[in-house]
């Protein structure tokens, strides 16, 4: 592994332009990203809320495109940025950049431990004993430790193994689809609308939290805009095509779902894909789906890994971290084995008896965290627009950020509240005596 045992290299003057992100991968990771355990195991998270779920997808499908746009004008207004605290930095001052800093490292990690999840379930499929809390967690931990040990070799590597597996991840879709367009019930589907019996106005807007997990990676491109080749039209466009790619599968695979397989079942499945293709082609077509499952999620972890540390990195850049967690030359390899930790902290503190609460959890706190983020971008973007229509396009992703968090359960929304007051904190105990960074001795940005 030469000299990268030590140090992680990444100095925007020293690497060749081969070893940028175009715009066609770089959407490959955002749709990546995206396309991870939002599309195996959620389906078993919104079980409750049964085909109804549809509407709740198209409705985060139009968030997530407004929000796409705002971080292409973002891109476009502030190509230096380096990644989304940079953006909210441009905007709105450093005290909005530290909080989207340190929001979005932990949104990266708490998120990975939910996919960890989803890939452990699928790995249910054919070792049974993960259905138990204790190996459960102890498999999270290796996915984790897996993951950070590609990212060390390169985030191009990470890179390309999170491209390369949404194409095989993408197998599954195309059989769940196939399968639910040969054996869709109808009936079952209608049946299956509102499972609770409660007006669509309150278990929609409800479950949007939940739906908007899988939508989270929209920011891919513009977080990692250090890494894309030209940020002042590949972030706009890895962004949008990312968006577009995820919705079509969204949309298909939760249709395909709802109408094959009963809610009460749904409710109880580790693998719903894998189930899905098992009722219609057979146990040997499942176990296909489960390998490609797995190797998908295993993507998605090794693409949120390197997100994590490069916000990490960019933190550090900006004075937000100390300097050992990274400078605009390299990412200490301290800084991924550091996340990790965290992560698995996370992943034993988090553990439930099942793996579908565990991943509810986990999802439910990320979102809103997360949407709390675009929030404060949005409102960075109204303040660096300079045309009325994108003052436009903030306002509509502010307001579809908001109102996402406001209808989310309390349990998601008390943990967010909880981190901000702390980083708050922090802000006036250190950052606002010691200047522009948290250390004296960091690089300079």
């Amino acid at each position: 592994m030469s000299d990268q045992s030590s140090s992680l290299p990444l100095p925007e003057d020293l690497l060749a332009d081969r070893q940028k992100l175009g715009w066609g991968l770089a959407s490959l990771v955002v749709a990546g990203n995206m396309i991870g355990s939002g599309l195996y195991l959620l389906p078993v998270s919104l079980a409750s809320t049964g085909s109804s779920s549809l509407i709740g997808w198209l409705v985060a499908a139009v968030g997530a495109a407004t929000l796409a746009l705002v971080f292409g004008a973002l891109g476009r207004l502030a190509p230096g940025a380096d990644g989304l605290s940079g953006f909210a930095e441009r905007g709105l001052g450093r005290f909005a950049g530290f909080h989207v800093s340190l929001a979005f490292w932990m949104a990266c990690l708490v998120g990975n431990v939910a996919v960890a999840v989803a890939a452990t379930g699928y790995l249910g499929f054919f070792w049974p004993i993960l259905k138990d809390p204790v190996a459960a967690t102890l498999c999270n931990l290796g996915l984790i430790w897996i993951a950070t040990a590609a990212y060390i070799v390169g985030a191009r590597t990470a890179s390309w193994l999170a491209a390369v597996a949404l194409v095989v991840g993408l197998i599954p879709v195309v059989i769940a689809v196939a399968a639910g367009a040969s054996a869709f019930d109808p009936a079952l589907f209608a049946a299956s609308w509102s499972p609770s019996g409660e007006p669509l106005l309150k278990t929609v807007p409800a479950s949007l939290a939940i739906i908007f997990w899988a939508y989270l990676g929209v920011e891919s491109a513009a977080a990692l805009s250090h890494r894309v080749r030209h940020p002042a039209t590949d972030v706009r466009r890895a962004s949008v095509a990312g968006a577009l790619l995820a919705t079509v599968v969204y949309v298909a695979a939760t249709v395909a779902v709802f109408g094959v397989i009963p809610v009460a079942q749904l409710a109880d499945s580790t693998s719903p894909y894998a189930d899905l293709a098992g009722r219609v082609f057979g146990a040997s077509i499942a176990g296909i789906v489960a390998i490609c499952a797995i190797t998908k999620t295993l993507g998605t972890i090794g693409g949120w890994t390197m997100m994590g540390g490069e916000t990490a990195r960019a933190a550090a850049v900006q004075g937000f971290l100390p300097s050992g967690f990274g400078s605009p030359t390299k990412t200490p390899i301290v800084t991924p084995l550091l996340g990790a930790a965290f992560m698995s902290v996370i992943a034993v503190l988090s553990g439930q008896p099942t793996l579908g609460g565990q991943f509810g959890i986990l999802v439910g706190v990320t979102s809103v965290l997360t949407l709390t983020i675009y929030a404060i971008c949005a409102l960075s973007l109204f303040r660096l627009a300079r045309t009325p229509g994108a003052r436009i396009l903030a306002v509509l992703g502010l307001l579809f950020a908001a109102a996402a968090v406001a209808a989310a359960a309390p349990g998601y929304i008390l943990p967010t509240v909880g981190f901000f007051a702390l980083t708050t904190a922090a802000w006036f105990a250190f950052m606002r005596k010691s200047g522009s960074r948290v250390d004296q001795g960091g690089a300079g940005a």
